[in-house]
């Protein structure tokens, strides 16, 4: 895969024998937690349970921080803090009250906490935090809180974890899980992103459908609907091997001991195996010059417009360069008439784009966000679902597949003429 191939001058940091182990679970978009267990793998992290939220791991604090400075697919990176039965709220306060918080929360943060409740004696969210944030007070800490009502998923755009530590409470069937959030702000934010079109991908989507498009580094790609730039900014960081957190700081920094050392060392290894430049262009159009505009900017931010041929054009005029490879892949989010454009003129620019591909992409990989199977249908290309998961609040897929290849060129034989 293509994520292994990326890190494989990246070997797992060497676990002390005395180094505390910790179970952790990455939280993903729907639909890309198989994506994250591959990265997870590439990394030398071995990947427990793939869950629809996402994927659980084993490690030291040196793969938390890996997972969270490498991975490209994934939302958050929670790590257990404690697991146990509460049935009612003295057994909920019993237990919380024996935590070390000394151990996960530096004196003096403020905390944010996300309670859900769903199949259990104790069904109120509200009071829930209540019993928690009162132990967390009693902790000794000069700790302040701050309660959330939003569920910690992929979808949640607040700040939590900007500023706080956020804390995540889930009572499930009696069984409370208490874990904290090694993240920090959601790991889409690159720190790149400013500008973009109408209908922007976010960043991690953007990686896991390059991931799931099947591209070699190494190889051309192409985006003719590039919009803010993201799936073309993230290809170029997969083909330099740069990773996606090297710009930003995490949650995990923040909390006692020596983790900032660790991310020192992190940083160090990934900027001796990142690569000067990509081995291939990577092309990225779009018809609008404003987003184009932006576009650069974004990839200014992220390091990589060097590495991007950024053009104004429409899709029909779609061309190579001279030195592209032969083959390669088309990894774009075209419009699908939600946000941008009606159902009529995308038919005729699907139709179109089928025909651009066709003409001047035989034998390359394709792969694109796919709102209405209608329209995709237009493209007259075999086409097949690979992931379904939300963009934007709408349920989306990724459907991969190969343009048909030229028939080869058939020789002609003159006919000889027998003399008798």
């Amino acid at each position: 895969m293509t994520s292994q191939r990326e890190n494989r001058e990246a070997p797992r940091r060497p676990v002390a024998a005395n180094e505390a182990r910790f179970q952790a679970f990455v939280v993903t978009a729907p639909g890309l937690a198989p994506l994250a267990a591959r990265e997870l793998s590439s990394l030398g992290i071995d990947a427990g349970e793939i869950e629809p939220a996402g994927v659980s791991f084993d490690g030291g604090i040196g793969d938390i921080a890996r997972a969270n400075f490498e991975l490209r697919t994934a939302s958050r990176i929670l790590v257990r803090v404690d697991e146990f039965r509460a049935s009612n709220f003295h057994e909920l306060e019993k237990r919380t009250a024996r935590i070390e918080w000394s151990r996960w929360l530096a004196p003096g943060s403020e905390i944010a906490l996300r309670v859900t409740c769903r199949k259990s004696r104790l069904y109120h969210s509200g009071a829930v935090a209540d019993r928690v944030g009162a132990q967390l007070v009693n902790a000794g800490l000069n700790l302040s809180l701050r309660a959330s009502a939003a569920a910690p998923g992929d979808d949640d755009d607040g700040d939590d974890g900007r500023d706080s530590q956020l804390l995540v409470v889930r009572i499930f069937q009696d069984r409370c899980t208490i874990s904290i959030d090694s993240s920090g702000e959601l790991l889409n934010r690159r720190g790149y992103r400013l500008g973009g079109g109408k209908a922007p991908l976010r960043e991690t989507l953007g990686a896991a459908l390059v991931l799931a498009s099947g591209w070699e580094p190494g190889t051309a790609l192409v985006d003719p609907f590039c919009g803010s730039g993201t799936i073309a900014i993230e290809a170029a960081m997969i083909a330099r091997r740069l990773a996606p957190g090297r710009t930003r700081h995490f949650a995990f920094e923040r909390w006692p001991g020596e983790n900032a050392k660790v991310m020192t060392e992190l940083r160090k290894a990934a900027a001796a195996r990142a690569l000067a430049s990509a081995a291939a262009p990577i092309i990225a159009s779009d018809r609008d010059a404003g987003v184009i505009a932006a576009a650069r900017e974004n990839a200014e931010r992220a390091g990589v417009a060097a590495d991007i041929d950024f053009s104004v054009r429409a899709v029909s005029s779609i061309a190579l360069p001279e030195h592209a490879t032969p083959t390669g892949a088309v990894v774009t989010n075209p419009p699908y008439g939600v946000r941008v454009g009606d159902a009529g003129t995308l038919r005729n620019l699907y139709g179109r784009t089928g025909d651009v591909l066709r003409g001047a992409f035989p034998g390359w990989r394709v792969a694109m966000v796919s709102y209405d199977r209608r329209l995709v249908g237009s493209l007259k290309l075999s086409l097949e679902d690979r992931v379904r998961t939300n963009n934007g609040g709408l349920a989306v897929s990724f459907v991969v597949g190969r343009v048909p290849a030229l028939p080869p060129a058939r020789s002609f034989t003159a006919p000889t003429d027998s003399i008798g």
